[in-house]
């Protein structure tokens, strides 16, 4: 577990563990004199100094972007610590937020709100992380704003005054905060990691992504639908592009789902298979709100055991109708009883995907997956095999066999009655 996640550290004491967790990538963490600019942000114009843009622009991307070395090195699924409830307070931007805006001298609320969560830990109920995501004054999500997930709540201009009855009344109560009125929030809430000046690797990647999904958004017209918004360190810098997830699954409940190495090429995917389908993108997929590490990575074996099982199912199916569609289009006998065989389907992909996502666990599920891939495969041929010689026989010959036994009945019997005549 420890290979596959970076190493967690607190806020405020390394000593102890917080609601809130950090990385210890100090390779790619930026310099002091990078705090509070808007280097390694959305513009990266920190890295770009005297040289050509475009020159600058791929030279960023090979080191830090979605070309990097790294990229797509490490196994996804089960790097997503247990917690249960996510708060995310809105605050300034990315450009201007400190490599760790929770404890930053000058940035009060934030502060105040993560040491108020660390001391009223024991306190609590659900297991709180918190993080920050990109607020301005006079939209919908404001300075002071706090979204709530799975809650799917936001309660309005919250002020350094108020932290302490905040998370007393709304997060160890699991009340109401009386001077502000919840909000229920509907629809889908997409957070990227951008946090530039803790990572470089989040500032060059997150950036993109949320552009990408601004443009998609609009494209398809779901501004009402999907709001994306970009947050600060949310764990696991490596695996940049971060995304997390948030909405209603088949069931109504709402779920933060968690995805890593995300290109801009994936957006599409996302929105359409995650978003409109409901259905997880497992490759991408690094665990979700509410499950272990180890409840994580036997989900996701689960989950491509049944969809190869559903597969395989749907190839026996096709391969029966195949015949039966061929039978009542040509009306022809020999094509009804000699369909054309389908392709043992062995579905490499899905044995590349469980290879690739639980390299450790996975042995035994292979050899699930390949029995159950050569049941389905011999039952498709039982249905669609090619007729016995037998049976050949029988369906040509039929009418020409029932009269020569007709016939030597009927000379059986006269012989009989012309026996019986002659005593």
């Amino acid at each position: 577990m420890a290979s596959t996640r970076e190493d967690a550290l607190s806020f405020l004491n390394p000593s102890t563990s917080s609601p809130v967790t950090v990385s210890d990538a100090d390779s790619f963490l930026l310099d002091s004199s990078q705090i509070g600019s808007a280097s390694g942000s959305f513009q990266n114009e920190g890295f770009l100094g005297g040289l050509d843009a475009t020159a600058a622009a791929v030279n960023i991307d090979a080191e830090f972007g979605f070309s990097r070395p790294d990229f797509r090195q490490s196994p996804l699924v089960g790097t997503v610590e247990f917690y249960e409830r996510h708060v995310f307070l809105c605050y300034k931007n990315p450009q201007v937020w400190p490599p760790r805006i929770e404890a930053a001298e000058f940035d009060r609320l934030p502060r105040l709100l993560s040491a108020a969560l660390c001391a009223r830990k024991a306190d609590m109920k659900r297991q709180i992380r918190l993080a920050i995501c990109e607020g301005h004054d006079g939209t919908e999500t404001s300075n002071g704003d706090v979204l709530i997930f799975p809650d799917m709540v936001r309660y309005r201009r919250l002020t350094h005054f108020d932290v302490d009855t905040f998370v007393e009344e709304v997060l160890v109560k699991d009340g109401e905060w009386l001077p502000g009125t919840p909000e229920a929030l509907r629809g889908w809430y997409i957070f990227v990691c951008c946090h530039g000046t803790r990572d470089r690797r989040c500032g060059v990647c997150g950036p993109a992504l949320v552009n990408k999904f601004n443009e998609d958004i609009e494209l398809h017209g779901l501004q009402r639908k999907v709001s994306v918004s970009p947050c600060s360190h949310v764990g696991g810098h490596k695996y940049a592009g971060n995304v997390i997830i948030f909405g209603p699954n088949i069931h109504k409940e709402i779920t933060g789902h968690w995805y890593g190495y995300v290109t801009p090429d994936d957006v599409p995917i996302l929105l359409e298979q995650h978003i409109r389908k409901g259905e997880i993108v497992d490759w991408l997929w690094r665990g979700r709100m509410g499950l272990s590490e180890d409840e994580q990575k036997n989900s996701q074996e689960l989950r491509l055991t049944m969809n190869l099982m559903q597969t395989n199912d749907t190839s026996s199916n096709t391969c029966g109708s195949q015949a039966e569609g061929c039978c009542q289009a040509n009306g022809n006998s020999l094509c009804c009883q000699n369909p054309p065989l389908p392709e043992k389907r062995e579905t490499p992909e899905l044995k590349e995907e469980a290879g690739k996502f639980t390299a450790e666990k996975n042995k035994s599920l292979k050899k699930q997956i390949s029995r159950r891939n050569s049941g389905k495969g011999a039952s498709c041929r039982k249905v669609c095999s090619m007729p016995t010689w037998f049976e050949s026989w029988e369906r040509e010959d039929t009418y020409a066999t029932l009269a020569v036994i007709g016939a030597v009945l009927s000379v059986a019997f006269a012989y009989n009655c012309f026996k019986q005549l002659s005593f």
